[in-house]
C-alpha cells in the first residue's frame, strides 16, 4: 500500500525538527564555548570556575539536544517506512505533549495569561490531530495493522 499523505508530511517534519535540534546542539555547544572562552579572556576572580561550568552546561545541553535528533530522525525513517512502532511512539509522544499542553492551558488560563493559553491550545490541537489521524483505519491499514 502507499504512504498516506499525511505520513509523509509527519516523516518530512520529523527530519525537519531533527535538523533544527542539531542545529540548536551545535549553538549550545559552540556558543557557550565561546561565551566560557570570553569569560576567561576577560579574567578575574572565579572566571575559570564560570568558564568551565558554562562549556560544561553547552555540552550537556549539545548532547541531550543531539539524542532528541537522533529520536526524531528514527521517527521519521519509521514513519517514511511505514513502521508501526514508530506510529505508536508518536501517539505516545503526541498524548504526552497533549497532557503538558492541557496543563499548560490550565496553568496559563488561571494566570490570566490568555496568549500563552492560546498557543498552548493550539499545540493541544495539533496533538489531538496527530493522534486522531494515526489511529484512522486507512492509515492503520498502511502500517500493515488490521
Amino acid at each position: 500500500m502507499d504512504r498516506p499523505t499525511g505520513v509523509t508530511i509527519l516523516a518530512v517534519l520529523n527530519f525537519i525538527g531533527a535538523a533544527f535540534y542539531i542545529l540548536l546542539a551545535l549553538g549550545f555547544m559552540l556558543g557557550m564555548g565561546l561565551l566560557g572562552g570570553m569569560m576567561g579572556q576577560a579574567g578575574g576572580e572565579g572566571s575559570a570556575g564560570a568558564m568551565g561550568m558554562l562549556m560544561g552546561l553547552g555540552v550537556v545541553a549539545g548532547v541531550i539536544l543531539l539524542i532528541f535528533a537522533l529520536i526524531a530522525i528514527l521517527l521519521g525513517w519509521g514513519m517514511w517506512k511505514l513502521k508501526n512502532w514508530a506510529r505508536i511512539i508518536t501517539i505516545v509522544l503526541c498524548a504526552l505533549g497533549a497532557l503538558g499542553a492541557l496543563a499548560g492551558v490550565a496553568i496559563a488560563a488561571m494566570a490570566g495569561q490568555m496568549i500563552s493559553a492560546g498557543f498552548n491550545l493550539v499545540f493541544l490541537l495539533i496533538y489531538a490531530w496527530i493522534i486522531w489521524y494515526l489511529l484512522r483505519p486507512h492509515v492503520k491499514e498502511a502500517f500493515g495493522v488490521g
